[in-house]
């Protein structure tokens, strides 16, 4: 798959994705990385080490230096793919060096299943299903 780069770098690790919006402010615990907005796809979840794949963000500005305190404590993803970033998750994965890669040419959210090994080459924009999870 091919998308517009958001935030360059190369990083590949197993898949978690929902079809949902996050907010990094209040949704997602930036101590553990753990998803922590009451009823959403992903409560209780850690995104820790993930190619993270979601719709986009939602919230605050706030979420963009949650992003980077993840980055800079190890809790966050090692990549980012959405359906479309809008600029709080756009800031908070360039300060915080993590790739992330949009507008791809097919949906993430159905295309990519949670437990694929994925590869996401932000400098190219290109994702790769490395492996496929297990049905």
């Amino acid at each position: 798959m091919r998308g517009r780069v958001v935030s360059k770098g190369i990083a590949e690790g197993e898949a978690l994705v929902t079809k949902e919006a996050i907010s990094f402010l209040a949704g997602v615990n930036p101590d553990t990385g753990k998803v922590v907005e009451y009823g959403h796809e992903l409560e209780g979840k850690c995104v820790t080490g993930k190619v993270l794949v979601f719709a986009g963000g939602k919230g605050s500005t706030g979420g963009s230096w949650t992003i980077l305190r993840m980055s800079d404590q190890k809790t966050a993803p090692a990549a980012m793919i959405n359906v479309e970033t809008e600029p709080i998750v756009a800031i908070g994965a360039i300060l915080g060096k993590i790739p992330l890669v949009d507008k791809l040419n097919r949906n993430p959210t159905v295309f990519i299943k949670t437990g694929d090994h994925v590869k996401v080459d932000a400098d190219r924009g290109r994702i790769e299903i490395l492996r496929k999870a297990l049905e």
